[in-house]
């Protein structure tokens, strides 16, 4: 344990640059740890408080640039693998489309502190054409404010942390056994919390063949597209589906039989959004009530046919 200390004593400021830039990659290893640690160590003079928040604002900036331009060139696809790998099951690309759209670039102030939502929100702030040094004016006071806390929490509580160490010193190895054991249940943590969403997902699915015939026929069906605007933007729609952008609203207007044949899309991982809304209008009483196996981009690539309103 006591060689950890040195090494942040000795690469303290190489070690906050590489954490940084992994976690805003994407990988699950918590920067704050080893922001606090240094920032303990800055206030018994180590290190430059200021070297140490420059160097986590340029980690920050360098790894949130590259998810900008990935997000400017390729689009949806980004965020759909974000999504895909990410460790949080609340970091679905609907709510970070949904808190964009309200705030803009200016979210990317507070996006840090979001579980799941820094990665989303950089790229994207790219997919929609925020101008670059935009992004960055607000993307630097975010990871100041980031960086900066953590930072703070060290320096202040400085003398717990020394505390703190000292402690693990003297456990010598078992200290950094519990260190990789909490690291170790941190993930699997986060993974069984991503395993109980999937699970909450799992339901009888409609294929878009399915659903051409469904409209097809004598029985009329109501098809709901839960895409949020942003992520519909001028694209087409479903030959008759009704715009749902906000469920929780309209969730009460829904004025229908519950025996209605109702079918729910949406375009992100795993139709996550149309699940959950699935779920909760068979909640409400409907009994027939499924998601668009693979959303939109599945009912694009049967090479189906779409409508554009004038209105979206």
């Amino acid at each position: 344990m006591d060689q950890i200390v040195v090494w942040l004593e000795q690469y303290g400021l190489a070690a906050v640059f590489l954490n940084i830039v992994l976690e805003q990659l994407g990988l699950p290893v918590p920067a704050y740890p080893v922001l606090i640690l240094t920032g303990a160590l800055s206030y018994s003079g180590r290190y430059s408080a200021g070297g140490l928040l420059a160097t986590a604002v340029l980690a920050c900036l360098i790894a949130d640039s590259l998810w900008y331009w990935a997000g400017r060139r390729y689009g949806s696809r980004v965020l759909k693998t974000l999504c895909r790998i990410s460790l949080s099951p609340d970091s679905c690309v609907r709510q970070t489309e949904s808190i964009f759209t309200r705030w803009g670039a200016r979210s990317l102030v507070l996006a840090k502190f979001i579980p799941g939502f820094a990665s989303l929100a950089t790229a994207l702030a790219g997919r929609t054409g925020v101008p670059f040094g935009r992004f960055l004016f607000f993307d630097a006071i975010g990871a100041a404010l980031y960086a900066g806390v953590g930072l703070a929490i060290g320096m202040l509580f400085h003398d717990a942390v020394a505390d703190v160490l000292a402690v693990f010193e003297q456990m010598g190895r078992i200290g950094l056994m519990v260190l990789l054991a909490a690291f170790a249940l941190f993930l699997a943590h986060k993974w069984w919390q991503r395993q109980r969403f999937y699970r909450q997902l799992r339901m009888a699915r409609i294929t878009p063949q399915e659903l051409l015939q469904l409209t097809r026929g004598e029985q009329a069906a109501v098809i709901l597209d839960v895409r949020t605007e942003l992520s519909r933007g001028t694209g087409g729609i479903i030959p008759g589906a009704l715009l749902w952008s906000d469920p929780d609203r309209k969730m009460a207007t829904l004025d229908l039989p519950h025996d209605v044949p109702v079918v729910v899309y949406c375009a992100c991982p795993n139709d996550a959004s149309a699940a959950q809304v699935a779920r909760r209008l068979m909640a409400a009483g409907f009994k027939n009530v499924r998601p668009l196996h693979g959303g939109i981009d599945a009912w694009q690539a049967a090479g189906l046919s779409l409508e554009y309103p004038h209105a979206v």
